[in-house]
């Protein structure tokens, strides 16, 4: 199937983070920029206001490195699939879409001035994580396990896991969801205790499709055989 530009023989892009998710920006493309992007990796767009070919991050140092590039059914847009360097947007959001449209009695409705960006179920999550560090512990679960530290986390993971294992064994579906659910959050209260960002455990999973899963044990336990003294 043929790109299919249109006016000004240009064609909308949407930029999506490949591991949250998360919906980046929109921009438009020409053949020449989408030739250069495909060439160099590097998110490169047309400037409908300067009329000229712009890459993303050029200046501000938050570039966008293209892992793919897909056309929609009928050919006429595009999504990229991308791993972003700091914000994205101009006003330093990560995210361009910020505004929450919401409706309004007798009246059209209306973008939010303010607003946080939009963001997929995991990475919404893990900033509520984020933010109850600053919680009571007397209101906050989180910050209560998250004070507890890896003796309390550690062990509502294993009972967690358990209760997991006992649903997918004998329990309903909706109980397999809930416990696998209550499993997630624990995961994610855990890895913010070490510092460690969701998008490096996401980057870990994306170095692994593709590979084995017994082949991906093999190397690591080579490694670990490495490290011994």
């Amino acid at each position: 199937m043929k790109i299919a530009f249109g006016d000004g023989k240009l064609i909308p892009a949407v930029v999506q983070d490949r591991l949250t998710g998360q919906v980046r920006m929109l921009a438009y493309m020409t053949r020449e920029s989408l030739t250069r992007t495909l060439e160099t990796g590097r998110a490169t767009f047309f400037s409908r206001s300067r009329g000229e070919l712009w890459e993303k991050g050029a200046t501000s140092g938050n570039t966008l490195a293209v892992t793919s590039i897909h056309a929609d059914c009928d050919g006429d847009a595009l999504l990229i699939l991308a791993d972003p360097s700091g914000p994205t947007c101009h006003t330093g959001a990560a995210s361009c879409f910020f505004r929450r449209v919401d409706a309004r009695v007798d009246a059209e409705p209306e973008a939010a001035d303010e607003g946080q960006d939009a963001t997929a179920v995991l990475e919404a999550l893990e900033r509520e994580i984020e933010e109850r560090k600053t919680s009571s512990p007397t209101k906050s679960y989180t910050r209560k396990l998250l004070d507890g530290g890896a003796p309390m986390i550690g062990g509502k993971l294993r009972e967690e896991a358990g209760e997991l294992a006992q649903a997918i064994a004998a329990e309903s579906d909706d109980r397999v969801a809930a416990e696998a659910a209550d499993v997630i959050y624990h995961l994610l209260v855990g890895v913010a205790s070490r510092g460690v960002p969701l998008r490096a455990v996401l980057a870990a999973l994306a170095s692994r499709m593709g590979t084995s899963g017994l082949v991906e044990k093999a190397r690591r336990g080579q490694g670990d055989k490495a490290k011994a003294p």
